[in-house]
């Protein structure tokens, strides 16, 4: 059944990072103005084996995949609100463009800097490009759970949560070869069912969560359960939209948030999360921003990029994990 939505997607994420871009440039000041970044302040001792291999920290680059399942009328974007009875063809084109050029160029670009990221795919889009979301996965990359249609689960039954998670599992199971374990929700939000629901069906991680910079467990039924949190702040459906930030302000706001939770991770776990959406961080110029601070980030000893299947496998068994 189609859910009217009280504000449409793009109000909901702005208005969850609000106050967030009007610092973007302060910011990036303060990191232009950083000196000796990922120095532990005098007298503490620096502290290894957060990561695997010892690694100091840990980033993980979402990379999502929904172009093909957004609704014919109504669906979000750069274009002035038109009435639903009328189908929004340059809308439609602008979804287009994340499987035509987005997606391809990103993965073009993971392949050049040697990053394998997760993305997290709506069961639609897949249905609709199955050899893309199969090319996703040939090339090393994460294949992760997203809903089956573009609609949100916080108001729906538990039969249709599971009904829809069973139908997305078997939508990229068929395409990729692959069963996801990890969840992103519509919005965020799921349903205090959720959680249980993900777990009965083999899930091990949502990222449905914006509390920390590190990877924490939660109980359910009794069992610890992953989260591998998700962002706002590096989030390319905010920081380019709603107010929108030039590529550059959203470079040098990257590498400030890089470069204090780099100094922090000599003294405890820490873990840098980026969301690149198929049809708006797929632009050349956002590319070569994204290309700009992993070079950056790369040239720091110490730095893994990891799938959020990896850290939550890790998490899991590693000690000194928070557990909610």
């Amino acid at each position: 059944m189609k859910k009217t939505l009280p504000i449409n997607r793009r109000q909901f994420l702005a208005g969850a990072s609000a106050g967030g871009a009007s610092l973007a440039l302060a910011q990036g000041q303060a990191w232009a103005a950083t000196k000796g970044a990922g120095k532990v302040a005098q007298g503490e001792q620096e502290r290894t084996g957060f990561w695997p291999g010892d690694a100091r920290l840990a980033i993980s680059i979402s990379m999502q995949f929904e172009a093909g399942a957004q609704p014919e009328r109504g669906a979000s974007g750069p274009f002035p609100p038109l009435d639903p009875k009328y189908p929004d063809l340059p809308m439609q084109t602008w979804y287009d463009y994340g499987v035509k050029e987005g997606i391809p160029r990103m993965l073009d670009l993971w392949d050049r800097v040697g990053v394998k990221v997760t993305s997290h795919m709506v069961g639609q889009a897949v249905d609709r490009h199955p050899q893309l979301a199969r090319e996703i996965v040939e090339r090393g990359h994460e294949a992760a759970g997203h809903g089956q249609t573009w609609e949100p689960q916080f108001s729906m039954t538990p039969a249709q949560e599971r009904a829809g998670y069973l139908a997305s599992i078997a939508s990229i199971e068929r395409a990729t070869g692959t069963r996801p374990i990890g969840f992103n929700a519509f919005w965020l939000r799921g349903t205090p069912n959720t959680l249980g629901i993900l777990q009965e069906l083999g899930f091990v991680y949502h990222i449905d969560d914006i509390s920390r910079d590190e990877p924490f467990t939660v109980p359910v039924n009794g069992k610890p359960f992953m989260v591998v949190p998700y962002t706002l702040r590096n989030n390319d459906i905010v920081r380019y939209d709603s107010p929108a930030l030039t590529v550059d302000a959203y470079l040098a706001d990257l590498k400030a948030e890089f470069d204090l939770l780099y100094q922090e991770a000599g003294r405890r776990r820490r873990m840098m999360s980026i969301s690149t959406h198929d049809r708006i961080s797929g632009t050349p110029a956002r590319v070569r921003a994204l290309e700009t601070f992993i070079r950056y980030a790369q040239s720091h000893p110490g730095v893994r990029f990891m799938r959020k299947d990896e850290i939550a496998r890790f998490a899991l068994t590693a000690p000194g994990v928070p557990r909610s």
